[in-house]
């Protein structure tokens, strides 16, 4: 987990280089070891109340699509400058109304051991089609279990913070 002073002068620094006319509001900054990714909100487009859903969907998507290329220089020379400075990749999304469209992500290899019983269970999902591979199918696994345990997830960040603020608050061992 990064520590808190850390994250606040990252989070700082990309809220005093962003353009304040880019996104409705802050943008969410997340970060972790590898990489830092940037999602800003846009404002959904006014349409008439007459408006189709496929006309909203639509007016979206153009506004999503408009936004990432009159903004790619600009978010390619941010990332560049972060990259450097934090040593770490940059991802960009948009959200709009409930919609999160991601530009950019970093798929980072994750070692691990499994039993044969959990081997199985990536075996099965491989054999049944839901996943290419075995790497796939833990993908799949990890996105389901975020899905649908985000409270306890995010409970569980804030817990972790807790412990770093405090362990930083101690004696330094190492003098």
């Amino acid at each position: 987990m990064e520590n808190d002073e850390a994250a606040a002068k990252l989070r700082g620094w990309f809220l005093g280089r962003l353009p304040e006319e880019w996104f409705e509001g802050q943008p969410e900054i997340v970060l972790d070891r590898e990489e830092i990714t940037v999602v800003g909100r846009l404002q959904a487009p006014v349409l008439g109340e007459d408006a189709s859903e496929v006309e909203r969907t639509a007016a979206m998507e153009g506004g999503i699509q408009r936004f990432r290329e009159e903004t790619r220089e600009r978010r390619i020379e941010i990332a560049l400058e972060a990259e450097h400075r934090f040593r770490r990749k940059v991802s960009w999304g948009i959200a709009v109304g409930e919609e999160t469209v991601m530009f950019t992500t970093l798929s980072v290899p994750v070692m691990t051991r499994l039993r044969q019983s959990e081997r199985r269970v990536l075996d099965t999902l491989v054999a049944a089609g839901v996943a290419r591979s075995r790497s796939d199918a833990l993908a799949w696994c990890v996105r389901l279990v975020g899905n649908h345990t985000d409270t306890w997830l995010t409970d569980l960040r804030d817990a972790l913070q807790h412990v770093d603020r405090v362990r930083a608050a101690g004696p330094d061992v190492n003098s």
